[in-house]
């Protein structure tokens, strides 16, 4: 065992890792790296570094209000010290707030800032101090928006958005959703034809300790939880299952693939349309496609794991026609680059990174890659797009152009998807999915027919 100093070194080294790249990207390099560490001090780690990360606005807030530096003013290791202090202190119970100040004071100390180290504990146990107001104003359901964006972490401009778009009631829950924990979901594979083998990945879940929960959408899909690291697992490691969100299962269904098409995934990374779209094309090709060297290495990757046939693996950038391949696809999909707003659960750092701007310049690029993928829909084919966002701009106004400038139909998706997301704008053609209303990640899909 390593000591609690050393579980918060590395966390730090975590968080300041995650000044320079996203989250998700460092956690899971951090994780394999220390792969030696007991199970549980893994756990401290990742709920300590995706917490401090999904909670920093509010903890900014807290330590400004009772520093006399603002945290933007602070030394960067100083600064990631203060807030996974503070996010110990206010939202992991288990550690007594004693112990998290003293650690605090410790590895500021460890890295050289030992002039700081008085300034580090006079903040943290002024937190510690201040932990009963903090925490009432957490408990108040304000329906403003310095409230709203204080108690969910939120940017308040996206406050401001989802508010106007979805209303309160829709907007609290999608940002509780965020905050919550959620298990990730395993889409069992079929091979060559063969249904997959429930009894056998259910044995080897078991027998890792992992708690299993079928999905209440979809067949030969669990929500699995209690495992120390996915790729891990041995259903994992012998490619039998695939980590994926059923949102984005969905964008596959909605296209009603046969076994003869022929499919298109203009940007496949990392391949798990793709994968799911050659279990149904089995006599037919689907070809993947995406702009750079790594993201192709990542789907090259999952196919090999997988072992999947049917597949070929294209670099190409999604916004410049082929013209070989001009009407020639039975089904194209269009799962594009987007804002992420859906899916700010798992990927928490987004919220900081993205603007009201960004969004715009997204929605034109989603136009450009639009105009170039309906170019190969044979006619009678099938384009879906989709997005990981609940932006209107990036989806209800992209599907609209879609179907006013591209000549493409839109067509029911209610013969392809569960009947349990009828309601959700299904027979029109179009389904959004808010962030935990299916218990999934937020996601669009539009459905769209060549003449």
């Amino acid at each position: 065992m390593i000591s609690g100093e050393n579980v918060r070194s590395v966390t730090l080294d975590l968080l300041m890792e995650c000044e320079r790249e996203p989250l998700h990207l460092a956690l899971g390099r951090t994780l394999s790296k220390h792969q030696y560490m007991d199970k549980k001090e893994r756990a401290f780690i990742s709920r300590l570094a995706k917490g401090t990360t999904e909670r920093r606005l509010t903890l900014d807030q807290m330590i400004d209000g009772l520093s006399s530096v603002k945290v933007n003013k602070m030394k960067p290791v100083i600064r990631n010290i203060l807030r996974m202090t503070a996010y110990q202190i206010f939202f992991m119970p288990s550690v007594p707030d004693p112990a998290a100040c003293n650690e605090a004071v410790a590895l500021a100390k460890k890295r050289g800032f030992r002039a700081l180290s008085g300034f580090v504990n006079g903040v943290s146990r002024n937190l510690s101090r201040n932990k009963e107001a903090f925490e009432k104003r957490l408990r108040e359901d304000g329906r403003d928006i310095p409230s709203l964006s204080f108690k969910y972490a939120m940017p308040e401009w996206l406050c401001r958005r989802f508010v106007r778009d979805y209303g309160f009631s829709k907007t609290v829950e999608s940002f509780q959703w965020f905050l919550d924990e959620h298990p990730i979901t395993a889409r069992l594979c079929r091979r060559e034809g063969h249904q997959p083998d429930v009894a056998a990945f259910l044995v080897d879940m078991i027998a890792d300790g992992v708690i299993v929960e079928k999905s209440r959408l979809l067949p030969n899909v669990f929500k699995i939880s209690g495992y120390d690291h996915p790729a891990a697992l041995k259903p994992f490691q012998e490619g039998r299952c695939y980590i994926q969100d059923e949102s984005s299962m969905l964008a596959v269904l909605a296209a009603g693939i046969r076994p003869a098409d022929h499919v298109i995934d203009v940007c496949a990374a990392p391949g798990g349309k793709s994968l799911l779209a050659a279990e149904y094309a089995t006599d037919g090709w689907v070809e993947a496609r995406d702009l750079t060297d790594a993201k192709i290495q990542m789907i090259e990757e999952n196919i090999r794991r997988l072992n999947a046939g049917h597949i070929r693996v294209r670099k190409q950038d999604a916004r410049i026609v082929t013209e070989e391949y001009v009407g020639q696809a039975d089904v194209v999909l269009a799962d594009l680059p987007c804002s992420g707003l859906g899916v700010i659960g798992r990927k928490p750092d987004i919220k900081y990174r993205i603007t009201p701007d960004d969004i715009g310049a997204l929605a034109d690029l989603q136009k450009e890659i639009l105009t170039a993928a309906a170019a190969y829909v044979k006619p009678g084919g099938t384009l879906i797009y989709s997005t990981c966002t609940v932006s209107r701009e990036e989806n209800e106004e992209n599907a609209r152009y879609a179907a006013e400038k591209l000549g493409l139909i839109p067509e029911s998706l209610k013969p392809y998807i569960p009947e349990a997301l009828w309601g959700s704008g299904a027979a029109s053609g179009r389904l959004t999915l808010l962030p935990g209303e299916y218990g999934t990640d937020g996601f669009f899909i539009a459905r769209f027919r060549r003449k």
